[in-house]
């Protein structure tokens, strides 16, 4: 028990980060001066290129900190030139590790999930879909952090890969801080900041469940159409 009360605490700690974030921005501007922007573009590194760290604040920060720029805060600028490289930077370090990875677990025997079957089932997704997943899921949260890295597992190549991937993270950080910047310091969305934190990440994951809603609509049709023939 003892064990998880760090990890427990450190949740707990990181979801007041991400509820109450354009505070806490606001003191590490006030500290770190200009040392904040390398800081946050790790962070969006981080966020898109490692597998470990889908929790890290996305959309949110990237609102929070349109709304800094529009008081001064922080120079747009900047934010809007070395944000955009750091998420493209991410989704194609998390590319190439999952084509590494990729190499290592599908070149022995099969197993249940690491099997040649599925790798052709996701080869043919990314050969049809790949553009599309690469660039409308960097706006939905785990999905933005996972996509790129199945990509590489599943040979989706770069030179198609990586356009798409440009687009998709250059679209998510301009439209994230300009949403900020033009609305974050209207006084009802500053004096209700966690309400727009929450339904950020709501809007965020509302494609995810349609597309499974819409999944488990057509999943009795399908069985239906099987059955009759």
């Amino acid at each position: 028990m003892d064990f998880f009360l760090p990890l427990f605490d450190l949740a707990l700690q990181l979801f007041d980060f991400c509820l109450h974030i354009d505070q806490h921005l606001t003191t590490l501007v006030a500290q770190h001066g200009a040392l904040i922007y390398g800081i946050i573009a790790l962070i969006i590194f981080s966020e898109v290129g490692l597998v470990v760290a889908p929790f890290l604040p996305g959309d949110s920060m990237l609102f929070a900190i349109g709304a800094l720029c529009a008081t001064g805060a922080m120079d747009l600028t900047i934010v809007l030139s070395l944000f955009p490289v750091a998420a493209i930077a991410g989704d194609n370090f998390n590319r190439l590790m999952g084509v590494w990875f990729g190499h290592k677990a599908f070149s022995g025997k099969d197993g249940l999930i690491f099997n040649q079957k599925n790798l052709k089932k996701a080869h043919d997704f990314y050969e049809k879909h790949g553009p599309k997943a690469v660039t409308l899921c960097r706006f939905i949260p785990f999905f933005r952090t996972y996509i790129p890295f199945i990509a590489g597992m599943a040979e989706m190549k770069w030179r198609t890969f990586f356009p798409w991937s440009v687009l998709g993270g250059a679209g998510w950080v301009f439209s994230c801080v300009l949403a900020g910047f033009f609305f974050g310091n209207i006084p009802f969305i500053k004096n209700h900041f966690e309400l727009v934190v929450l339904t950020i990440i709501a809007v965020s994951v509302v494609p995810v469940v349609i597309e499974f809603f819409k999944g488990r609509a057509k999943g009795p049709l399908v069985k239906a159409d099987a059955a009759i023939e």
